[in-house]
Order: C-alpha cells, then structure tokens, then sequence
C-alpha cells in the first residue's frame, strides 16, 4: 500500500477542494515504466522516483536500467526496433535529429512551449522543440568553461583568469616556455590539435559561433557553416585562430601532437589551462586531489555587447518511445492500458521530474479525467543535482549555483550556451576533427578545409 502525502483524513476533502494533497479517486490502472539511460546509477533517482510514485497511484513502479556508453545508442535503437524498448529514455541532445521519428512529444495541454521556455535555458528550447512540440526535457546542462592551475598563475603573477580570448593570448604567451631547440617545456593550454584535446571539436565549435558562424540553416536541412557574412568566413577565422595554438609560426604557439592527452597533462600539473566540461573536475580531483585548480567562464570574443556572447551545450534529455508493446494486467477487470496512456503516464512522470514542484505536481487520472495537484517533500530536481553533483538545465536552480566554487562557471555558460541541429553527430565530429587535423599537418589550407567539411557535413543531412 502507497504511502499518502496527506496523512490525516480530515484533511484529504481539503486538500482534493484546493487540488492538493491527497490522491484523486478512481486509479483503476497501473503503469510500470521502463527508463534507460547511462551515467547515472540508481540511487541517482531512487528518492526522486519514490516520492513521484508515493503521489501517482497509476505509476507502481519505475525501473531504471544504466547501460554502457559504448553500447548504449545500438542496444536502444535494436530494443526500439523489435518493440520492446523502454518507455521512457535518455539520448544525447545532439541525437534528436536522429531520434525524433523514433519519440512523441509531450501532449500540449501538458507543457506548454511558454512553460517550457520559461523553466529551461534557450538552447533547450532550441534543440528540443521541434515543428512546435516538445520532444525531451532534461535534469542537466552542460557547458565548457576555464580550467586553471592557481599555482602556474600565481608564479606568473596572474591575477585572474582571461574573460576575453585577447586576455587569453597575452597569458598564453606569458606561459609558454620553448627550449632552444624549439621543443615546448611548458605548454599554457592544451588546444590547438584534434586528438591530444579532449573535446576539441566542441571547442572549435564554440569558437565558431561566438565568431558569428549560424552552423546550419533554421529549416534544419542544410549545413551553412562555410558560408561568409559579410566580407567574411567567420568559421574560416575560428579555424585558423583554433589551429594557430599548435603552429610553431604563430605567436601563441603552445601545444602539438607530441604532448600527451590534455586532460593528463592537465592534473599532471604540466600545463596550466584546459578548456573542458563539469564532469572532469572530478577526474582531475581523483587523479590529484593536491593540484590547486580552479575553473572560471569560457572567454568571450568581447564582454560588449552581452548578446554576443556564447558558449556550447552538451546534455542528456528524457524522451518517450513512440511504440512499445505494453504489458496487460491478467485481472479481466482492470482497464486496458492503450498507448495513449503509456504516453500520458511517462510524459506526467518526466514533467514531475523535470519541473518546478512549488505549487504542486499536477497529477491527471486517464481512467477519470480527473486532475489534482500534490505536493512532494523536496523538489525532484533540486535532489538528482544534489545527489551527481552537475549544472542545472533549469533557470531558477541556475540561479542557485551562480556562487558555487565547482559550478558557478558551467551555470554561466548554461545561460548563453547555443547547438546546433545536425544529423549523425557522431560523424560530424569525426569531420570536425579531420578538419582540424588536416590544417595541422599541412595537407590543406583553412579555407579548402572548411569548404570540404561543409559538403561532408551536408552529405549526412539527405
């Protein structure tokens, strides 16, 4: 038997008056539904989810499965194809090209895209609404920002880190030490390469939209990332500035592809910037907890004006399979549960999980029709980002994490983080990365090398 939030009985017909408190009558159904998702282990969840089912009689129980990153979108998309996939799942934000015939959305009387615009940061809206409807909500945003070592800086006499990438060249140079022989002593920032930086792609990607480059065209169906504004290329300028770092000729020369993986050379205390996500800053505490580090915004083309600024998004949503076969109750009596329902269920449990919980969790019997609205001991939320430790997808708990010492960079870079719809992401990167490369080793110039991952890119949008 389900424990009541509303304990005393006296109280219920108060509560069901004012829409609050105790369960609605006439739950004749029961839903079991399947999420699968990676990264996160149960106990993630386990305290959200038991207050969420303690309030919905039609949810009796919700059964996280963790899969392997590596395995993880093939072992869906089989699970999806033979109709026996999970209810609700978590994809990648920049999968939902790929996955939008594969979902449903959110019912409009459900979340409204006002509602929804309000609570989340714009890239959410951006990447998730699509023709009008809402296709996944997330927990969590991520977003690049500085990681420093205090130490180089302090014995450099650097006071604070860079807000502009002007400021960055100048201590980029201030740091790099180069030997007599040419070879670098002391690298300032691993960036500049595609294999030895972690995230280099996304990095390059970041800079390219802060340098004015719309990546592709708002019909979603062609790649425009090569194409000029005005008098120029601004993602040929991104290239070129994002190269230069790992181009002896260049003045802010400070890494190759001799120097080991940027995240090792980072904890190893070796070189004194990374540009990365949140989740390496426990990577790099596990790996030494005595490196005095810090990590501050991404830098900016120019601080003015504030509309210019931008950042990067990388986030996992919660989405609804469209199809699945759903298993019956033996009992002749019990109400047959449709998709209809499996729908309504999983989007009702995603919007509690997801939203605000002030004002109460508006709960809808299928069976009745009937709507009231309950309140939860804590903000399901606020307990998920508690419990991992990330940056908030949502406005208000942004809000909360501004000050802190560990995400106050990310929360910022959440605000002006943009993406970008395009198919096949994973390959896309692999192009990003070869562009990268190929100006490196010489084999072309930024413009030839811009041009050509234009038209590789585009090839994966038909």
């Amino acid at each position: 038997m389900k424990k009541n939030i509303a304990a005393v009985v006296v109280l219920c017909s108060i509560f069901v008056f004012s829409g609050l408190g105790c369960k609605g009558p006439g739950v004749s159904y029961t839903v079991p539904l399947d999420i699968w998702g990676t990264f996160d282990n149960t106990n993630a969840y386990s305290e959200s989810f038991s207050a969420y089912t303690s309030i919905d009689e039609s949810v009796e129980m919700v059964n996280y499965h963790k899969h392997t990153l590596e395995s993880y979108r093939q072992d869906l998309l089989d699970a999806l194809a033979a109709g026996n996939g999970p209810d609700i799942f978590m994809i990648h934000n920049s999968w939902m090209p790929d996955f939008v015939d594969k979902t449903v959305p959110a019912p409009g009387y459900m979340i409204t895209e006002q509602d929804f615009r309000n609570n989340f940061v714009d890239v959410v809206a951006d990447d998730m609404l699509v023709n009008g409807q809402i296709y996944g909500v997330p927990l969590s945003v991520d977003s690049l920002a500085l990681y420093y070592n205090k130490d180089i800086f302090n014995a450099a006499g650097i006071t604070h880190p860079p807000k502009t990438w002007e400021e960055f060249n100048a201590i980029v140079k201030t740091l790099t030490d180069i030997d007599e022989f040419g070879n670098l002593t002391q690298s300032a920032v691993s960036i500049g390469t595609a294999y030895n930086v972690n995230r280099s792609t996304d990095i390059l990607t970041a800079m390219m939209i802060q340098n004015g480059t719309e990546m592709s065209s708002k019909e979603m169906n062609t790649i425009t990332f090569a194409d000029p504004v005005g008098a120029t290329v601004p993602s040929e300028q991104a290239l070129k500035y994002y190269t230069d770092f790992a181009s002896a000729a260049s003045p802010v020369y400070t890494w190759n592809k001799r120097q080991n993986y940027s995240i090792d050379e980072f904890y190893e205390g070796s070189t004194a910037m990374m540009i990365n996500y949140s989740w390496h800053y426990d990577t790099i505490k596990e790996k030494n907890a005595k490196l005095n580090f810090a990590v501050s915004d991404l830098p900016q083309v120019a601080l003015e004006p504030i509309g210019n600024q931008a950042n990067f998004a990388n986030y996992w949503v919660f989405v609804v399979a469209k199809n699945k076969q759903v298993k019956q109750s033996n009992d002749p009596k019990a109400v047959k549960i449709t998709d209809e329902i499996r729908i309504q269920t999983s989007w009702q449990l995603l919007r509690a999980l997801t939203f605000p919980s002030s004002g109460g969790v508006p709960i809808t019997n299928f069976a009745s029709g009937e709507t009231l609205k309950y309140n939860t001991e804590f903000d399901l939320t606020e307990r998920y980002l508690e419990k991992t430790g990330k940056p908030a997808a949502r406005r208000d708990l942004i809000a909360k994490q501004q000050t802190d010492v560990k995400l106050g960079a990310f929360a910022n870079g959440n605000l002006i983080a943009r993406s970008w719809w395009r198919n096949n992401a994973t390959a896309i990167d692999a192009i990003f990365a070869d562009m990268i490369d190929s100006v490196n080793i010489g084999a072309s110039s930024v413009h030839d090398a811009i041009e050509l991952g234009s038209k590789r890119s585009q090839q994966l949008m038909k």
